[in-house]
């Protein structure tokens, strides 16, 4: 376990909004920023796309995340395959990982729908730490409004895994 680089990763998912109310499905785009914590700097950065095998991309979800059925179908692949190219690029087992929020439940939820292997076992909540290292008791905050109150820039489209990975790596940096 390489306890020196942490893997920030973000997903996206099929996404609707119907009468106020917001579901997602499968997952369609992880974005991943890698941070070496003694260089202290992002040393890698990757977006794979995943092609739904249930769902179908929203209106709603084209506008929310800007990814359209046409670049999936161009650029996306089956769910494993994209696990397995994280896996060979990112170390899988052997590094940590991290998401703002449990985007590592989502992911081992849909992995064992489709019979797939987990591919990392450690995991930090980013959230959750943000909120110890700031006592914030009840209080939960946004990625985007945790980075604001560090004064780090946002950079790029929110709701984009490869733009959330980045920026949370950021993040990331100045809290590990």
């Amino acid at each position: 376990m390489n306890h020196n680089r942490v893997v920030c990763f973000d997903l996206e998912m099929c996404c609707w909004n119907e009468n106020g109310v917001g579901t997602t499905g499968e997952i369609i785009e992880i974005g991943l920023a890698e941070i070496d914590l003694v260089k202290g700097e992002i040393v890698k950065r990757a977006q794979y796309y995943a092609k739904p095998e249930n769902d179908e991309i929203s209106a709603f979800c084209v506008e929310l995340t800007g990814i359209t059925p046409r670049k999936i179908e161009k650029q996306g692949r089956p769910l494993e395959s994209v696990l397995q190219s994280m896996v060979k690029n990112f170390g899988g087992a052997n590094k940590i990982y991290a998401s703002w929020g449990r985007d590592d439940l989502i992911l081992k939820s849909e992995c064992e729908a489709k019979g797939i292997e987990m591919p990392f076992k450690e995991f930090i909540n980013l959230a959750t730490l943000y909120r110890i290292q700031h006592r914030l008791k009840d209080k939960r905050i946004g990625h985007r409004e945790a980075q604001d109150n560090q004064n780090i820039e946002w950079e790029g489209r929110q709701h984009s895994g490869y733009v959330d990975a980045y920026n949370l790596a950021k993040l990331a940096l100045t809290m590990l």
